[in-house]
């Protein structure tokens, strides 16, 4: 469970013991519910840019990270937030949180010097 997150997978934080789940076509459980629909509000998502910014600037995620973006996020939406920046230890990420998704990501070294635009809120993790 401590194995870094491979960027451009789907992460469900809280569900089964395992970090990650593949992205399935229209799971359901025994009362025929989309299982899928079920899961939508519990899942971090990356974009391409974001996916792209990760890997260039080598930075894995480990789960108990995106156990705390989601929490973030979590915390973001409940004050009413669109785009947020979230600040965990050494990297900068901002976030839409109606779709849940990470938009861009960025290293201790890229955030040095730079201006976040177009946010209406910022979580700080430790």
């Amino acid at each position: 469970m401590n194995e870094p997150i491979r960027v451009g997978q789907l992460y469900t934080g809280r569900i089964g013991p395992s970090a990650l789940t593949p992205n399935k076509t229209n799971p359901t459980n025994t009362t025929g519910t989309n299982f899928k629909e079920m899961l939508e509000d519990r899942l971090v998502h990356f974009s391409n840019h974001a996916v792209k910014r990760l890997e260039q600037r080598g930075i894995e995620l480990q789960p108990e990270q995106l156990n705390k973006i989601e929490s973030a996020i979590d915390s973001a939406a409940a004050k009413g937030a669109k785009d947020s920046l979230i600040l965990l230890k050494d990297m900068a990420l901002i976030v839409n949180v109606n779709n849940r998704t990470v938009v861009t990501a960025m290293d201790g070294s890229s955030m040095k010097d730079n201006v976040f635009t177009q946010i209406d809120s910022a979580v700080i993790i430790s």
